[in-house]
């Protein structure tokens, strides 16, 4: 068959690592990343991007250390590389170079791509839960600050990890908040001047910090990571499906190995795809 075209929905840290690693692992592949929204309107920008183990209860261990250690293999040798100072940037720049496609749509339903992709990948967060109908997947508000204190150079973590003080490249993100079941997109101004207290309570030289601005993101939650293939069929026509959705307040913290994984998953639909061609023509 010609080369497979290949849809990646959602264009948060999930959606982004996982068409650069199509790319790597299907190198024959034509990728297009669908979205919504892209950085900086993502849930993954609203995130201080901590690499913290997160456990998934219903998902077996030994798969949930083998995505963490990709995952801070991967992180490293960036962090040794020249490209360390531009980490923030390196999967947008990564795919460019690439060659994969980016468009703005809002996908309604994963059939609508049927007659334009030969493979579909899910990676649309929260957004599975209408996306596909998923009632396993539940939102976790989490409302931060970004500030301006280029003097904090070091994170403060507390006990519980409610609240925390993490520097990133340009801002530090102060937090935070766990609620689950909110849809609620909204700041709440409570809840700013709880977690600016809470945080300078921590580092008091954050009084002084300046440019405040508030975010809101819902973490896209379930029991167990979702990373699996499935065949949509409607009228006899088919189209093969990976999902890699349902990380949680983890998704940094795996994004490389849950990538990995439905970059492999990927491979084999298009195997299956291969494998049917040539049995139609003969």
């Amino acid at each position: 068959m010609a080369s497979p075209k290949v849809a990646v929905v959602g264009a948060g840290v999930i959606g982004l690592s996982t068409a650069l690693c199509i790319t790597e692992t299907c190198p024959s592949c034509s990728v297009t990343v669908l979205s919504d929204q892209f950085s900086p309107n993502t849930t993954s920008d609203v995130a201080a991007g901590m690499l913290i183990p997160h456990t998934y209860p219903d998902t077996p261990i030994h798969r949930q250390k083998q995505w963490f250690k990709e995952t801070f293999t991967y992180l490293f040798a960036i962090s040794n590389s020249a490209e360390a100072s531009e980490a923030g940037i390196h999967l947008v720049s990564g795919l460019k170079a690439t060659g994969t496609q980016m468009y703005t749509r809002k996908v309604a339903d994963l059939w609508e791509l049927h007659s334009e992709y030969d493979i579909v990948v899910n990676c649309a967060g929260i957004g599975a839960h209408q996306l596909v109908g998923d009632k396993q997947l539940f939102p976790v508000r989490g409302q931060v600050l970004k500030v301006h204190a280029p003097w904090v150079k070091h994170f403060i973590r507390d006990g519980d990890g409610l609240t925390y003080i993490y520097p990133g490249i340009h801002r530090v993100t102060l937090g935070g908040t766990r609620e689950e079941g909110s849809w609620s997109l909204s700041p709440d101004d409570g809840t700013t001047r709880d977690i600016f207290d809470r945080c300078c309570s921590l580092e008091p030289s954050l009084h002084g910090a300046q440019d405040i601005q508030v975010k809101v993101g819902l973490r896209p939650s379930r029991q167990c990571v979702r990373v699996q293939r499935e065949v949509l069929s409607q009228g006899g026509v088919k189209l093969p499906v990976v999902h890699n959705y349902g990380h949680g307040a983890g998704g940094f913290s795996v994004h490389r190995g849950t990538a990995n994984e439905a970059a492999h998953l990927v491979e084999e639909c298009i195997s299956a795809l291969q494998g049917s061609s040539l049995r139609a023509k003969l």
